[in-house]
């Protein structure tokens, strides 16, 4: 995703919304993106309105400098922020359903690390399933292209000093409850037929060359 500075937007989805059924319907996304995630991006822009200092600062440096903020937003900033993060990769992390799989040096890491693409779905599941409460599990490279898969609660991010996340599920409730209920392993084993890997594939490649 390209830098941004405040006043932060929401982004539209890169799909119409009823591209993503049967896995996730028309109501869910206009009630996640137009709702949930602009939320967050609302919740931000008040944040940082009174705060001409730090409006200059991408949405990376926000999350990544947090102890340079003014005390009294700091909570707010990370919290906020990192709904903006969050929302805004798992959305662009998606597309249509399909016959999807792996691309290029990104397919090739995952068999490394992972020892078969199987092996990774299998972990990932567990990492989205084993989230207590609300928060995501996230696939993301290190420096020297080693992929990982982390959990972060609520709106927390990886440490984007050492990580670059590549995908991401949201497991929080208002992503899946009105389709799914409480039947969040549904809801993920779907959240695989969606992952756009192609992109996943070029955010591995600028991890790694840069």
């Amino acid at each position: 995703m390209s830098p941004e500075t405040y006043p932060f937007v929401v982004r539209p989805l890169p799909y119409e919304y009823d591209a993503l059924t049967p896995v996730l319907d028309e109501e869910t996304l206009h009630v996640h993106h137009d709702r949930h995630y602009k939320t967050y991006v609302d919740n931000l822009n008040n944040v940082l309105a009174d705060y001409p200092e730090v409006q200059r600062m991408s949405l990376e440096q926000l999350l990544t400098k947090v102890e340079k903020l003014p005390v009294g937003i700091r909570a707010a900033v990370r919290n906020n922020a990192g709904g903006v993060f969050n929302h805004a990769l798992y959305f662009d992390t998606m597309k249509e359903s399909g016959m999807q799989a792996p691309v290029g040096k990104l397919a090739e890491a995952i068999v490394q690390d992972f020892g078969h693409y199987a092996n990774w779905r299998d972990q990932m599941r567990q990492a989205a399933l084993g989230q207590f409460g609300s928060g995501w599990a996230w696939l993301v490279s290190d420096a020297q292209g080693k992929l990982i898969i982390l959990q972060t609660a609520n709106q927390d991010v990886p440490d984007l000093l050492l990580y670059t996340p590549l995908l991401l599920v949201d497991v929080w409730e208002h992503a899946y409850y009105l389709q799914y209920r409480n039947k969040r392993a549904d809801y993920v084993d779907g959240w695989f037929g969606l992952i756009h890997w192609k992109k996943a594939e070029r955010r591995y490649e600028e991890a790694i060359q840069n």
